[in-house]
C-alpha cells in the first residue's frame, strides 16, 4: 500500500534502465502509478513491449520504452537524446544489472567484461548522458542507482557484481558532490532479498535451494522484501519533497547486512558437484531469458 497521494509524481518524466523486467518493472509500476511518465530501456523488443502494457494496466499511468544496448555509450546517449523530445528527464534511475553465482577462478575475462559493462559502464553512461543535459539546460534532476548491501562488505562468489555496484556507490558520492549545487541530486538503493524471476534462478540455481544472501531466515524480519516497500522508497528519492537527501545509498534489507549472512561467503562449502549443478541450471536460465519467456 502506498502512502503518497496518487499524484505525487505528476510531471515527471523518469527513466528506468532494465525496466522489462524484475526490480525494474516493480519501479516503473509505482512511479506511473503516482503519476509519473515513465520510460523504460533494454534490448529484448518483445519484453519491452509487454512490460510497458503491464505497467500501464497496473498503474493506470503511462509507459514507453526504447531498444538500447546499456554497454554502448554513444546508443545510450541517442537514445536518451530521442526520449528528450517527449521533454526533458526529471528521473533516471540505473537499474539495468547482470549478475550470477560463480568460483572467481572459473570467471572467464568475457563474463566479467558483461557484468561490469552493463552494471558500472552502462550506469556511468546513463547518468552522464542526463547530467549533462540538466546542466546544459540549467535543470534540476535526480538519479537513483539501484545497488546492494555489498557495496559495503564486499561479496564472495560475486565478485564482478560486487566490484561494479561498489563503483557506482562512489560514483553517487562522488556526483552527489559535484552537481549537487548545480541542482542535481544522486542517491541510491540497496535491497536485500526481494524475489524475481530469473535474477533469483541466478542467484538460487539449484532447484529448490535458497542460499546466501538470498534466504529470508537470516533476514531479522525473517521475511523477503515486499515490493510495495521498495515502490514506496523509490517514490520518496524521486519526489520533490525530499531534495536535501543527497550522496545517500539507502539499505532496504529488513536489518539483513546486520547478521553477517547477507553475502554469499557460505556458498564455499558447495561441492564441484554442486557447482556444475549450478552452472547447468544458471544456462538454462539464460537461455530462458534470450528466448523473451522471462
Amino acid at each position: 500500500m502506498s502512502p503518497y497521494r496518487s499524484d505525487i509524481l505528476a510531471g515527471k518524466r523518469i527513466l528506468v534502465t532494465g525496466g522489462g523486467t524484475g526490480l525494474g518493472k516493480e519501479m516503473a509500476v509505482g512511479f506511473a502509478a503516482h503519476g509519473a511518465h515513465v520510460a523504460i530501456c533494454g534490448r529484448r523488443e518483445a519484453v519491452l513491449a509487454e512490460a510497458c502494457t503491464e505497467i500501464a494496466a497496473r498503474s493506470g499511468g503511462t509507459a514507453e520504452y526504447r531498444i538500447v544496448n546499456i554497454r554502448d555509450a554513444e546508443a545510450v546517449d541517442a537514445m536518451i537524446a530521442d526520449l528528450w523530445h517527449g521533454g526533458p528527464l526529471t528521473g533516471l534511475v540505473n537499474n539495468a544489472g547482470a549478475n550470477f553465482i560463480a568460483p572467481t577462478e572459473s570467471i572467464s575475462h568475457r563474463a566479467y567484461d558483461a557484468v561490469r559493462a552493463t552494471v558500472m559502464d552502462g550506469s556511468f553512461y546513463a547518468t552522464l548522458s542526463c547530467g549533462k543535459r540538466w546542466i546544459a539546460d540549467g535543470l534540476p534532476g535526480a538519479v537513483v542507482s539501484n545497488l546492494v548491501t555489498w557495496v559495503w562488505s564486499g561479496s564472495a562468489f560475486v565478485v564482478p557484481c560486487a566490484m561494479a555496484k561498489t563503483a557506482i556507490h562512489a560514483m553517487t558520492m562522488s556526483l552527489a558532490a559535484e552537481w549537487g549545487p548545480k541542482g542535481i541530486r544522486l542517491n541510491a538503493v540497496a535491497p536485500g532479498p526481494f524475489p524475481t524471476e530469473n535474477a533469483w534462478e541466478k542467484l538460487n540455481p539449484i532447484p529448490g535451494s535458497s542460499v546466501g544472501a538470498t534466504q529470508s531466515g537470516t533476514v531479522p524480519l525473517r521475511r523477503y522484501g515486499q515490493m510495495d516497500e521498495l515502490r514506496n522508497l523509490m517514490i520518496f528519492l524521486m519526489m520533490d519533497g525530499c531534495q536535501y537527501v543527497n550522496g545517500a545509498t539507502i539499505p532496504i534489507d529488513g536489518g539483513h547486512r546486520l547478521t553477517a549472512h547477507s553475502t554469499f561467503a557460505e556458498l564455499s562449502e558447495m561441492s564441484q558437484t554442486d557447482w556444475a549443478a549450478a552452472r547447468e541450471a544458471i544456462r538454462a536460465s539464460q537461455e530462458k531469458e534470450r528466448q523473451g519467456r522471462g
